[in-house]
């Protein structure tokens, strides 16, 4: 008992001194974000605790648009939305305002997707467009959020995060100069255009609690599936 004792007590201390370093290098560097328990705001670079901050809104509806409201995100707050398993209630419209990335009018994402929609626009998708392209993105397309089904549309099985509005599957991207990069064209080649999408896919994984893109299966050949999944408040992620 007295070396379990003994190895418990190092491992408490391990983790306190891990904490200590790990606040005291954030202070240094002016990046509050890197550390778990300070607030999220979106009007911030994304830091090491982000994705998480993100995922864990799933349950914190007011919270979230409370969020989009400080950062000066346009938005209309939707009622519940869906039945039975399909239900929920924290899906917002983004509106349309001179100089934003456009969305689709229909679409609706649930509000923790929305703000790493965001945040993923601001510090991945527009900064890679203006190097790579010397333009901006003006619209960003995909094919939906909504869609009350289970995974890759089984009678059986998990439900989507579609199904919740907790996921959105962008199909391309639309710039200022008339460009347009499709996934299910430009993923596969070797120029700009692959490369900006390859990027911003990257760019997502830190962002969302699933990235899936042409490179994990068919069936996303032709988008790039973004999800709020709970689990990504704990850190379980995948990028593919």
């Amino acid at each position: 008992m007295r070396h379990v004792y003994r190895w418990l007590r190092r491992l408490v201390w391990l983790l306190f001194i891990g904490v200590a370093v790990l606040a005291a290098y954030a202070l240094m560097r002016g990046r509050p974000q890197d550390l778990p328990w300070t607030p999220l705001d979106l009007a911030q670079p994304p830091g090491l605790f982000t994705g998480r901050k993100l995922a864990a809104l799933t349950q914190q509806p007011e919270q979230c648009r409370a969020l989009l409201d400080r950062a000066g995100i346009a938005y209309t707050a939707l009622g519940p939305q869906g039945s039975g398993q399909c239900v929920h209630n924290d899906t917002v419209r983004l509106k349309a305002v001179a100089g934003a990335v456009a969305l689709s009018p229909s679409s609706a994402p649930s509000c923790p997707v929305v703000a790493a929609l965001k945040l993923w626009e601001w510090n991945v998708v527009q900064p890679a467009a203006q190097r790579l392209f010397r333009s901006q993105v003006k619209r960003i397309e995909h094919f939906g959020s909504f869609s009350c089904r289970r995974m890759y549309g089984r009678s059986r099985g998990d439900f989507s995060e579609h199904a919740t509005a907790d996921a959105i599957d962008i199909s391309g991207f639309v710039l200022a100069d008339g460009r347009r990069v499709r996934v299910l064209r430009d993923w596969k080649g070797q120029g700009k255009d692959a490369q900006f999408l390859h990027e911003v896919r990257d760019g997502a994984c830190g962002l969302f609690s699933t990235v899936l893109s042409p490179d994990y299966n068919a069936a996303h050949a032709d988008h790039l599936h973004l999800d709020q999944a709970e689990r990504g408040a704990m850190g379980w992620r995948a990028c593919r």
